[in-house]
């Protein structure tokens, strides 16, 4: 199965893209997880050790334009990148979870970053389509990353969203973009639920109760402020992580 996270700004989905992950490798499925966010923290969430040395593969300018083709003052680049040696040397594994951090693309030296963008499209795409295990793709907040089809490939897509106005306008855009992209199953989760009356507002401005909720747990709030991993994490999550799981799996 490959699952792509995406929602507003701040609303959570890296944290629920870990604690999914480490449900995952509880129930015994091989984990990749990949992170595609300009601002990637995935690491630090994790627990994996050393995570501020470990560099984006989007920062490494160099090396995206030299697979690209890339030369100073020519409009060509290579449109078929060779990135099997990139997917095997620059992922790293602990505790039974693999990840590849591939950040994305902000700005390039001389103008556009069109041909590094397509070398970091190429290895997600690979990734997506190829790979033997259960892949979990935390992408860039917000809508634009399904208008550039980089979640092509994904067969479930996550949806996160606070009960908060602008959560859920950033989540109806997006459920009508990967509607229009076609993507095979889209699920509203909600996050930072605090009573019935924010499962209320969700379901009624949503138009469909979110598949899970995870309520807003001191515990996970505590770990993230001083950069601990979240997933021995068990207190005030009410199941969530272990329910969306199971919900996935009964409509997989």
């Amino acid at each position: 199965m490959k699952i792509a996270i995406s929602g507003k700004g701040g609303v959570g989905k890296t944290t629920i893209m870990a604690l999914l992950a480490g449900e995952l490798k509880k129930q015994g499925q091989k984990v990749l997880v990949i992170d595609a966010d300009p601002s990637p923290h995935m690491a630090e969430t994790l627990g994996i050790r050393d995570a501020k040395q470990v560099k984006p593969i989007a920062e490494m300018g160099v090396l995206l334009a030299e697979r690209a083709g890339k030369t100073q003052g020519s409009p060509f680049y290579n449109l078929n990148p060779e990135v099997n040696d990139l997917l095997r040397d620059f992922m790293l594994e602990q505790d039974g979870i693999r990840l590849m951090i591939l950040g994305a693309v902000q700005t390039a030296e001389g103008g556009c970053a069109c041909p590094e963008n397509h070398v970091l499209r190429k290895m997600l795409k690979k990734m997506l389509l190829t790979a033997n295990e259960t892949v979990l793709l935390d992408m860039e907040a917000g809508v634009e990353h399904l208008g550039r089809g980089t979640v092509a490939g994904a067969d479930c897509l996550l949806i996160v969203t606070i009960p908060s106005r602008s959560g859920i306008r950033t989540a109806l855009k997006i459920k009508k973009m990967a509607d229009d992209v076609g993507i095979p199953r889209v699920y509203f989760i909600g996050n930072l639920i605090q009573d019935e009356q924010d499962e209320i507002f969700l379901e009624q401005e949503l138009g469909e109760r979110p598949l899970v909720s995870f309520p807003d747990s001191k515990a996970v709030r505590r770990a993230e402020r001083a950069e601990q991993a979240i997933l021995s994490i068990k207190e005030g999550l009410d199941d969530a992580p272990g329910q969306l799981v199971r919900q996935l799996l009964s409509q997989g």
